[in-house]
């Protein structure tokens, strides 16, 4: 949504969906009847999902525009309940497409990756304690917006929150682009070959932003790997190339700091770029029978908000795995997955299949 509709008039009408009003229907908020009588959060949750169960979370015919999503989920401590953020599935669908435009586990749509929660403070996604995840991305939809939750998960999710705020009466010009959301994952990255956090789109558009969550599985600095744009056409070598992985996401020099004559990487969280969150340790469940340690874990995010990346017939994105040890540049091996964000025209590609629920938990 553009800053001028806050001080112009216009036709939209603003609207939400939540468990408390599912069809989203102007004066229908808040119906429900608890214990506390109508209106006083009688339904305030989707309540006992059980395993399989694909539920609705928004169905509006209309011409509209979401313009921001918040949702929350129970915050499970078992060792069998720690990957629910990986175990839910996030589609939506534009206009009665047959393909979903967004396919994501939750936590990774929120920039969320290895099932942790953490915070993040930026443009587009914004993370606060205790899992409250929100996004602002614009998301345009002519005659109707299908959103959908699949619990992968192996148990019954007792309380999932959300609320989807959209305007209704939105006039949208006939080759307004629609937004879209892939995620991918290589367990182990094919050696000298780049890692593909997009590929096979075709059409008219705009590329957004990246997520990506990285387990290292080498010794040594890992980050010298050069994000690809390959636009229109173009086949050996990209239009747009990087100069590193931590340029890329708007740092420089590894991150580094000095402490006690250790060098040690610096997460920060900005606007337009960041990477919140590193660890050694599984924080998600604790047991008195094995260590918490694991290989080290990085999530890191850039907006193209004020340098979007145009695309006329075609698109490709990929990150090389490259790293320096003491013999100098070296071609890695890691553990990357990815969500692209971008806007399309329709009818777009479908999606590669969603990878199996144990093949998407963190290492």
């Amino acid at each position: 949504m553009q800053d001028s509709w806050l001080y112009h008039p216009t036709t939209a009408t603003s609207h939400a969906v939540n468990a408390e009003n599912p069809s989203g229907a102007k004066g229908n908020g808040g119906k429900a009847v608890g214990k506390l009588g109508p209106s006083r959060k009688g339904s305030p949750c989707l309540r006992d999902i059980k395993s399989g169960d694909v539920v609705t979370l928004m169905d509006v015919q209309a011409s509209g525009m979401i313009t921001h999503i918040w949702m929350t989920v129970d915050q499970k401590t078992s060792d069998a309940d720690r990957y629910v953020f990986r175990d839910l599935v996030l589609r939506m669908y534009w206009d009665d497409e047959a393909f979903p435009s967004v396919e994501c586990p939750l936590g990774d749509f929120f920039c969320l990756g290895f099932g942790e929660s953490y915070l993040i403070d930026s443009y587009f996604i914004a993370a606060a304690p205790n899992r409250g995840m929100n996004s602002f991305f614009s998301m345009p939809f002519k005659k109707r917006a299908r959103i959908t939750l699949e619990n992968q998960h192996a148990h019954t999710i007792g309380h999932f929150f959300y609320q989807i705020d959209y305007l209704e009466h939105v006039e949208h010009r006939a080759d307004a682009l629609y937004f879209h959301a892939q995620w991918r994952r290589e367990a182990v990255t094919a050696l000298k070959k780049d890692y593909v956090v997009l590929d096979g789109v075709r059409g008219n558009g705009t590329y957004i932003g990246t997520f990506i969550g990285l387990t290292s599985l080498q010794r040594y600095w890992w980050g010298e790997g050069e994000m690809k744009f390959y636009i229109d056409g173009d086949d050996t070598y990209p239009t747009i190339c990087g100069t590193g992985m931590e340029d890329y996401f708007g740092g420089s020099w590894s991150f580094a700091k000095q402490e006690e004559g250790r060098t040690v990487e610096q997460t920060y969280s900005y606007q337009h770029f960041g990477y919140p969150f590193y660890s050694t340790r599984d924080t998600l469940v604790h047991s008195n029978y094995h260590m918490d340690d694991t290989l080290p874990m990085r999530s890191f995010y850039r907006w193209h908000a004020k340098d979007p990346i145009f695309f006329h017939k075609d698109l490709k994105v990929t990150l090389q795995q490259i790293g320096v040890g003491h013999g100098g540049l070296f071609e890695r091996q890691d553990d990357v997955c990815s969500v692209a964000y971008w806007y399309q025209d329709h009818p777009h590609a479908p999606f590669p299949a969603l990878l199996d629920v144990q093949d998407r938990w963190p290492r």
